[in-house]
C-alpha cells in the first residue's frame, strides 16, 4: 500500500493500482515485446508484504515518501536496448507522477529476454 499525506488527510493507493498503471504505461512503449516475471524471491516478499501477488513483471515500493519501481521486460530482437530502457523510464515516470502526484525516485528496468519474432 502506497500512502500520501496531504493537508486534507491521508490517501492510500493499492499496489495493484500502481502495478496496473506501470504495466500499461510500459506495454505502450516501442520495443517492449512482453512483460517479464520478477524473480521468485521478490514475488514472495511482495506477496507477504502486501497480501497479494504483484502484477507480472512490476514491483512498486515506497522509500522516504518516493516511489521505487522495478520492471522486468522482454524486448524485440535487433532493437537498441539502451533506447528502449530510456524510453520506458521516462514514460513510466511521467505517467505515474501525473496520475498520482507522487514523485518517482528510481525506476529499475531488467531486460529478462530478447524475443525473435
Amino acid at each position: 500500500m502506497i500512502t500520501k499525506v496531504n493537508p486534507l488527510g491521508k490517501i492510500s493507493l493499492t499496489n495493484t493500482y500502481f502495478s496496473g498503471l506501470v504495466a500499461e504505461a510500459a506495454k505502450n512503449c516501442y520495443g517492449i515485446a512482453a512483460m517479464g516475471q520478477a524473480p521468485a524471491a521478490s514475488t514472495v516478499r511482495q506477496a507477504l508484504r502486501s497480501g497479494s501477488l504483484p502484477k507480472k513483471g512490476v514491483t512498486v515500493s515506497q522509500e522516504n515518501g518516493r516511489l521505487v519501481i522495478s520492471l522486468h521486460i522482454k524486448v524485440g530482437y535487433g532493437l537498441n536496448i539502451a533506447s528502449i530502457t530510456q524510453s520506458i523510464t521516462h514514460r513510466v515516470k511521467d505517467e505515474v507522477e501525473h496520475a498520482t502526484g507522487l514523485k518517482v525516485d528510481r525506476i529499475d528496468v531488467f531486460v529478462d529476454d530478447i524475443i525473435d519474432d
